[in-house]
């Protein structure tokens, strides 16, 4: 990050840098060295800075970062609140679970989520499921917030509007998009199947729009594409994405995705509010009961099982053949979008909390 861009200054607040070495895989031994760092530093920073902070709010994980937070503001007496954004180390299991192994090597993310979970004030869940996590590893009571990891739907419609020419869709072709990591949790290659299986009937073109978190090649990329070279699927990787015009694409397309693996930990993930923001139905494989219940409830998609080609297939196939349906599922999701996921509107559930803590 460069620190000394504009967008730093004059601000109605202040902005401290943390320094860390940095990382460019998502689960790997020099992200844990860095996120270490981190801690290590920030606590340092505390201790300079003794008894000018108010209230202290950080995302978990990164759990020993959130711990230094946790610990620091307890040593203050001043109310801590933790930002649930994933579950440490559940989510690892999904990647590394080896019996005994696995439980020595996920000690410490245990160790400091406990800690964590153990001195907050109030949580902030991504999902009820997060939110409620804390519970777990406490017999106290706290107050809790479920709000959703959301966007900020003007400048989602504007980059939209502003790329939509650069979106150029055949006539007569139907469009299924998934955005996001290609990593273990994400589960493009059934995508990559159901769309060779739709393409002996001719019905349904799929694209990836690569990893959103980086200009980098995505773990998986390479296997994905010889896979659709092998089964000639009508698939599309964009690889990374700026923002807005994978808003664009988003707009342009007919059918998102939440294509998640079966041992996925992930409730609601972080492209949810964007596929609802498209005003697009949209097929859901991921097995959170949470997020499955939401779909049908609010009516915006269907659900079908995870790592299951002929049933996404199958799926597709419904939607595409029903044009009313897309429509009517399409604006229940922009509706929710609006209501649920829309960050100025949604967030001050948050404001609201901090301010009943202060």
């Amino acid at each position: 990050r460069d620190t000394s861009k504009a967008c730093y200054r004059n601000l109605p607040y202040n902005v401290v840098f943390i320094d860390e070495p940095g990382y460019t895989k998502n689960l790997d031994l020099t992200r844990i060295r860095s996120h270490r760092v981190a801690a290590k530093n920030l606590r340092e920073h505390f201790e300079r800075t003794a008894g000018t902070y108010d209230l202290v709010y950080a995302e978990i994980p990164p759990n020993d970062v959130a711990r230094v937070c946790a610990e620091e503001a307890d040593k203050q007496g001043i109310p801590f609140v933790a930002d649930i954004n994933d579950l440490w180390p559940e989510a690892m299991r999904m990647v590394v679970d080896v019996p005994v192994v696995s439980d020595v090597a996920f000690y410490p993310f245990s160790r400091d989520a406990k800690r964590v979970y153990q001195l907050l004030s109030a949580a902030v869940g991504t999902s009820d499921e997060y939110a409620a996590r804390p519970a777990k590893d406490r017999a106290k009571p706290y107050p809790k917030a479920t709000v959703y990891v959301g966007n900020d739907l003007a400048a989602f419609d504007e980059g939209a509007r502003i790329n939509a020419p650069a979106v150029r869709k055949p006539e007569g072709e139907l469009w299924v998009v998934y955005a996001g990591t290609l990593g273990a949790s994400y589960d493009v290659a059934t995508l990559v199947e159901a769309a060779a299986l739709l393409e002996r009937r001719r019905l349904a073109r799929a694209a990836s729009k690569g990893d959103d978190q980086a200009p980098a090649l995505p773990p998986d990329r390479e296997k994905l594409e010889a896979l659709a070279v092998q089964l000639n699927a009508p698939v599309d990787f964009l690889g990374y994405t700026a923002y807005e015009l994978m808003a664009a694409y988003l707009c342009a397309s007919d059918i998102t995705v939440n294509s998640l693996v079966k041992s996925a930990a992930q409730s609601i993930v972080t492209k949810i509010g964007d596929y609802l923001a498209s005003g697009n139905p949209m097929i859901n494989t991921g097995s959170s009961p949470e997020f499955r219940a939401k779909v049908t409830a609010d009516g915006f998609g269907v659900n079908v099982e995870a790592e299951d080609a002929q049933a996404l297939a199958d799926a597709i196939a419904k939607l595409a053949g029903h044009a009313s349906l897309r429509k009517i599922m399409g604006s229940k999701a922009r509706a929710v979008a609006e209501k649920e996921f829309d960050q100025p509107r949604a967030y001050r559930e948050i404001v609201d909390l901090l301010r009943t803590l202060l």
